[in-house]
Parts: structure tokens; sequence; C-alpha cells
């Protein structure tokens, strides 16, 4: 890994995280000359950007990658930070995966000369390559909105990106903005730390951490594994009834604690106070909409809506033995709440948990839709040799996370050999 890079390779794959690596795994496996570009000096992968008390929603054994097993003493604990970055740069090392740290691509183009198809810019210099396979991912740039602006000075604010633990904030009450997984975390996380918590609800589903005797994530696995053979696989990304969903939070669970169920109405009623969408702020005064208690409802509804169908048509029709819903969920009702004064409210910090923005400008190729993602057909381009993996909803919602990666990496892998 500290070689110097070809100037000329036949693949570049761009980014080494564990969908780089995923696919180093592929190519090395068909013989294919390639070099892994990294923009980190360190391996790990965006996880190093998550904050201290960070752990995966996912159970240990989902992090089996290819030619990787996982052999860890706890498949169904749920890792820390450290643990998981530490196991993605032990894959690389396992799988002898070419990677070149601390070089950023920051242009590819169609190569001018003859030759090589691409030309990429890097902070090291040229390189030209035949194909190149984009596996930075769908998170670039912490997105903050710009009624940011709107906050008084007095106020600190900070992108969930940029948190690291409870002793980097003023004293003082924290207002969360965004529902999804990050956010439900992090209201959990300083309310135990003794924070007066305020958190914006908008439109994110939930799902329970258990559901008929398998952990969420297993019935996920299976489903994108082995449920089109049953009539029951995950919704492809060209069955969505509207593209905009593609950009939903994702479903908030917690592997905190050994693995739990996050319910917005339970956290209401252990004390965080919960608000709805954020409208606007003026100096000290915040105002939300009227929506809190239609977001809840649409986050009780969520699981049973999107998936408990499809997963319950899978149980039947493979036959298994699988225990009935036992779910029980809490029916408490928050007050609604649509202007906080922030100064009475005792709130010193605003932190954003409002997701990312994508950042493709440096592909100089008209390829990006009206949303900013790369128009492609399970990861496929409509340049010849320019492919991605690790997109939101390259193929369902699965391909964005280690639930669905090699699964894509496998379906290219035959486009990668045919080309």
């Amino acid at each position: 890994m500290d070689e110097a890079i070809p100037r000329s390779v036949e693949t570049v794959v761009i980014g080494a995280g564990h969908s780089g690596l995923i696919t180093s795994w592929y190519l090395r496996q068909a013989g294919r000359e390639h070099v892994v570009l990294e923009r980190r000096e360190t391996l790990g992968g965006g996880w190093q950007d998550r904050w201290d008390g960070f752990r995966l929603v996912t159970p240990n054994w989902i992090t089996a990658l290819p030619g990787y097993p996982y052999d860890g003493p706890d498949p169904d604990g749920f890792m820390d930070r450290e643990s998981l970055v530490a196991r993605i740069a032990g894959y690389a090392a396992a799988i002898d995966a070419p990677v070149r740290l601390a070089i950023e691509v920051t242009a590819v183009e169609a190569n001018p000369a003859a030759g090589r198809r691409f030309r990429l810019t890097t902070s090291d210099g040229p390189i030209t390559a035949d194909h190149v396979i984009v596996a930075s991912g769908s998170f670039q740039a912490p997105r903050v909105p710009g009624a940011s602006a709107g906050f008084s000075r007095r106020i600190t604010q900070l992108h969930s990106h940029d948190y690291r633990n409870d002793a980097q904030l003023p004293p003082g009450g924290v207002l969360l903005i965004g529902s999804g997984q990050t956010g439900a975390q992090l209201a959990e996380e300083l309310h135990e730390a003794g924070r007066e918590v305020f958190l914006s609800v908008g439109q994110c589903g939930r799902v329970p951490r258990r559901y008929r005797g398998r952990d969420c994530f297993a019935w996920l696995r299976a489903l994108a594994e082995s449920g089109d053979a049953l009539g029951a696989g995950l919704p492809t990304v060209g069955q969505l009834p509207d593209p905009r969903m593609r950009f939903a939070g994702n479903p908030h669970v917690s592997g905190h604690r050994g693995g739990h169920d996050t319910n917005l109405r339970q956290m209401a009623a252990d004390g965080i106070r919960l608000v709805g969408r954020f409208v606007a702020a003026d100096g000290e005064h915040a105002t939300f909409a009227p929506d809190l208690s239609a977001n809840l409802q649409f986050a009780d509804g969520f699981f049973d809506a999107r998936f408990r169908p499809i997963i319950d048509t899978f149980i039947e029709r493979s036959t298994l033995d699988a225990p009935a819903d036992d779910r029980a969920w809490p029916a408490f009702e928050p007050p609604a709440v649509t202007e906080l004064d922030l100064d009475r409210a005792g709130i010193s910090t605003v932190l954003w948990t409002s997701g990312y923005a994508r950042d493709y400008g440096w592909l100089r190729f008209p390829i990006l839709d009206d949303a900013g993602l790369p128009r492609n057909e399970r990861g496929v381009s409509e340049v010849p040799g320019l492919t991605f993996i690790g997109l939101l909803w390259q193929h369902t919602i699965a391909s964005a996370n280690l639930v669905g990666v090699d699964l894509d990496a496998a379906y290219l892998a035959s486009h990668w050999q045919a080309t």
C-alpha cells in the first residue's frame, strides 16, 4: 500500500471503504489489473467519520465480506466504530488489496489521447485507465439547510459529521434536527448524558429490532439473497412510486446496549421533547410544522407498510418455522409544539442530523440526474467502462449498506468480466 501509483492501469477503483475493497476482491478473483485509490490517510472508509459512541445498527455477522468471514465471538452484537474500522483495514490486508492512501481524485474525464479510455486527475498526478469503478458512496457533503443562518449567534451549530461526544458541546440543552438513525441515536445518547434534548421529527420510518424471531436485518438479508425466487424480493429502485423516496432517512433502530427498538413515542415518554419538522429560525425563536402527530403515525406504520407483508410472504413460501408477531408499542401521544423560545428552553446547541448532499462534480460526464445521482442500471452507467458500487438504491434499499453491497458487486462482476 506504500507503492507509487501506476500511471496507466486497466481499472481504477475510487474509494477504499468496504464497497471499494469488495470490488477489489472480485477484480482479483478475475485476474484484473487494478488499483484502489483512497483520499484518506488511513483505512476504514467513512466509518471513521462517525461519533465516538457510534455502533453499527446491523449485527456483527453482516460484516462477513467476500473472502473474509466473520469469526468473532459475538455475531449477534453490534460493533463500535474502532472495531469496524479495524475490521475494514484487516480486510484490505487479508485480500492484499492494491490500495494507495492519501490520493484524492479530483477529475475523471475522457482521455483525449490514444490508448486508455479515461484520464484521472489526482493529487499525485494523472492516471489513465480503461475502466473506472466509483466506490465513494452517496454521502459526500454534510448537508445543513440555508435556514440555519436564522439562528442566533449565541447558538452553537454543528453537523453530526463533525460531532464526536457530549463534552464537545457547550453546557445546556440540544435541539437535534433530523429523526433518522443518527438523530434518534444521538438524541438517546445525549439524553442519557443528562442533557435536555429536543428532537425535530420529520417523516422517517422505524423498524423493529426483531420481528418474528429474527433481527430485522436477518430478514432484509434473506429477502435480498433469495426473496426474488419466492416472489418476495425487496422492491427495486424502478418499482418506487416516487424516485424521491431514495433519499428518505434510514429507518431508526439502534445497536446500542446490545441492540434495541428506537421508538420516538417511548423516547418522548422518557423525557426527550419532540417537535415537528423544522421550518425556520429567527434569532432565539424557532418554528416547527404542526405535523408531529402525523410524522409519528408515519413512523409507526412504516414497517407494516413497507416490509412486514414481504417478510410474511417469504416466511410462508419458504415454510420457515417463525413465531407469531409479538410486538407491542407504546401509545404515548406527546404534546404538539410548533414554537420554541430557545433561550427560555435552555437550548445552547443545534445539532444537525440532516444527512448528506451528493457531490459528483468531479465526474466530467453529463450523467447526473435531477437529484444529483449518476444515472445507472444496477451500477452500470451510460459511459462505457464507468460503473458504480454502493450507491443509494443502486438496486434496492440494501445497496448502500453492508447488507447488500456484496450482492451488487457479484452482479457487477459478470459485467466487468464481459467488458
